[in-house]
């Protein structure tokens, strides 16, 4: 069965929150990435100011759970407030489970990006259902993952 976990997004201070949830916690983060470290997408020029913003973090709070975050960037920013700035993060065990849980979820509700193979290796898709909850689909393909560490 999928692992579920929190996805939080945040507005610039994504390293600063991370930093403190790390103290909080008392553990490390295993990794944290930041937008300037992506490679180049072609026809997508990224700011300067989005440069060192945070792409992606891990933070694991116990062996079964993980908190995940990112600043926000660009046009994703339209829309963006407070309150609004979560997601629920499904790391499915197949990439057929993975889209059996995207197409459900996202019955009725609103694709922000399709299930696709991603530059980190993951197979990857972004929705908000029909009520207004936003969902992450995740399948690491462990063949994918050992070319990406």
């Amino acid at each position: 069965m999928a692992a579920v976990n929190v996805y939080l997004t945040f507005d610039g201070d994504c390293r600063e929150a991370f930093e403190m949830y790390q103290k909080v916690f008392g553990v490390e983060i295993p990794y944290m990435g930041t937008f300037g470290e992506m490679p180049p997408q072609e026809g997508y020029e990224l700011p300067e100011a989005d440069k060192n913003k945070i792409m992606h973090v891990t933070l694991p709070v116990s062996q079964e759970t993980s908190i995940m975050g990112s600043d926000i960037t660009g046009q994703h920013r339209e829309g963006f407030k407070m309150g609004n700035n979560f997601a629920i993060s499904i790391n499915a065990n197949s990439k057929e489970e993975a889209d059996h849980l995207f197409a459900g979820l996202a019955d009725g509700g609103k694709v922000t990006m399709a299930m696709e193979d991603t530059f980190w290796g993951a197979y990857f898709g972004m929705l908000t259902d029909k009520f207004g909850v936003n969902w992450m689909v995740n399948y690491d393909d462990p063949a994918k993952m050992q070319q990406h560490p």
